[in-house]
């Protein structure tokens, strides 16, 4: 597979508070270990250059944590919450694999992609929406799934997924967590057993 590093010919390097916090995350791990500190430092890279990942910026990882480039980059290349390449304003991730789609993820993307006018590992025109295609968002007890802003959507269909990208776009935080009436990680319809509250003694 051939990945494809855009390069925005420009340097890239932590503001000093965002170096602050790489040393602390390198100081959690052993002496000569460094390079385990690397996925949260390209999560914090990626967060500072606009939500995705240029050349420079994998560089620049690599070097504050005297690591190959190499080695930066298999990481970067294999995790899908890693972008390499710019992104819209607005970056939604729809989970597709085997427990949301048996829930209807398939009806989730295509509600989206008519929503956005876009497909995955695309950016709308305005440069405000990018569509991403992601592995186990990990939340398949509430499936299907999809992510925006660091919160979960779930139990989502057709209409609610095209009610939270209309409410994103009148600048509008939608709700997070459960469409539906759930509680949480709860069974539809609220929990079947350990419904009596325990009393003490007295």
């Amino acid at each position: 597979m051939t990945v494809n590093v855009v390069s925005t010919g420009e340097a890239f390097e932590f503001t000093p508070e965002n170096v602050a916090w790489a040393k602390q995350q390198i100081a959690k791990y052993p002496e000569g270990r460094q390079a385990s500190a690397v996925m949260p430092l390209l999560h914090k890279a990626q967060e500072q250059n606009g939500g995705w990942l240029s050349k420079e910026a994998l560089e620049y990882v690599g070097d504050f944590l005297d690591v190959p480039y190499m080695r930066v980059l298999e990481v970067a290349s294999f995790y899908t919450m890693y972008n390499l390449k710019p992104v819209g304003k607005h970056v939604i991730e729809v989970c597709t694999t085997t427990p949301c789609w048996l829930r209807g993820s398939d009806e989730v993307v295509a509600a989206c992609k008519k929503a956005l006018g876009i497909g995955f590992g695309e950016t709308t025109e305005d440069g405000e929406f990018t569509l991403l295609e992601v592995e186990c968002a990990g939340a398949c007890v509430n499936a299907p799934v999809m992510a925006y802003g660091g919160e979960y959507y779930e139990d989502l269909d057709a209409d609610s997924t095209t009610r939270i990208i209309e409410a994103i776009r009148r600048g509008e935080k939608p709700k997070a967590g459960p469409q539906i009436d759930r509680q949480a990680s709860a069974p539809v319809g609220g929990p079947t057993t350990l419904q009596n509250i325990a009393r003490g003694e007295g």
